[in-house]
């Protein structure tokens, strides 16, 4: 059984992907998404949006405490895909995710993300290429929706992403016209799962252990990726794992966030090339997140979100009390 940590732009970032597979659970990361559109880009793009590729990393395409991380790719140039998933191979990504989810305006506008899900055969063509130009032995996998206003060619988008020589494939449960809106229809993806021969991920609406076991009697999958559930429990996937392993719980107590926070803040001070000016916001941003599991963070964020000086902020983070001790 699989638990992979999601793309989420802005959010799934160098810093998300090191503190939330360091408390465990998770088995793969995918990169937020690396726009492509007709060139090869420059090595210093694929850093910036995948660290974990640089030297200092050992291995690279990891956590620091080991967790494999792919790369996403986001187009609709099948020579363009083609040519930088080759050149991420070079770099040392270990797999290669392609993008026909987003459901952002700006992203479909443009031919990418879950607007291809209207053209099954070019969904094919862009999985075949990236295929083709990276080694048998990296995973070439794709993330999709249901569909784009429905679900009349999830089907077909699951065969094409197969036929193309996908490892896997994960589906969002929602169609891009519904966007993050509940329910997801987990009992949509069981019939896809039963057609194809590769592994369904089944990702959306996962919040909770509860919530996994819901959507694994539903949608026949056991393998999940955890998105925004993993930012509102960071301990999700351990506590899934453990249940399913018959181990007892152990909730992060309001002490370990703040642990957990206070080294998001001490990751981006270190990073010399991050202007101090985006630290609070991401902190803020964060406690946020955290305010439907953590009554604290709830509690702290309404004086938190005035503060724009991230050493008060954390200070402010490190002194909350917990409300249970």
């Amino acid at each position: 059984m699989k638990i992979i940590l999601a793309p989420m732009d802005g959010l799934t970032d160098v810093y998300a992907r090191e503190l939330l597979t360091s408390i465990g659970g998770y088995d793969y990361c995918v990169t937020e998404f690396l726009r492509v559109t007709d060139t090869l880009l420059p090595s210093r793009v694929f850093l910036r949006r995948f660290p974990e590729l640089k030297s200092n990393y050992t291995p690279i395409s990891h956590t620091k405490d080991g967790t494999s991380i792919f790369l996403q790719l986001l187009g609709s140039d099948k020579n363009a895909l083609a040519e930088n998933a080759a050149k991420a191979v070079q770099l040392g990504a270990n797999g290669i995710d392609l993008n026909f989810g987003c459901p952002a305006k700006t992203v479909n506008r443009r031919n990418g993300g879950a607007s291809l899900l209207q053209y099954p055969d070019t969904i094919n063509q862009l999985v075949e290429a990236v295929r083709k130009a990276v080694p048998t032995d990296i995973p070439v996998t794709a993330k999709m929706r249901l569909g784009y206003d429905n679900q009349d060619l999830a089907h077909d988008n699951a065969l094409a992403i197969q036929e193309g020589g996908a490892t896997w494939v994960t589906i969002h449960a929602r169609t891009k016209k519904e966007g993050y809106r509940p329910p997801a229809h987990w009992e949509a993806l069981s019939p896809i799962a039963d057609l194809l021969t590769i592994p369904v991920i089944a990702n959306g609406e996962i919040w909770s252990v509860e919530d996994y076991f819901s959507c694994r009697q539903q949608s026949g999958c056991e393998n999940v990726m955890l998105g925004r559930g993993a930012m509102v429990t960071p301990d999700l996937a351990r506590q899934i794992k453990a249940t399913l392993a018959n181990e007892p719980i152990q909730v992060l107590k309001w002490s370990s966030i703040c642990q957990l926070l206070e080294k998001l803040y001490h990751l981006m001070l270190a990073n010399t090339a991050l202007k101090e000016r985006y630290i609070a916001p991401r902190l803020k941003v964060w406690v946020k997140w955290l305010m439907p599991s953590y009554s604290e963070a709830e509690l702290l964020f309404p004086s938190l979100k005035k503060i724009n000086d991230p050493h008060h902020a954390i200070q402010m983070i490190k002194e909350f009390p917990s409300i249970s001790s």
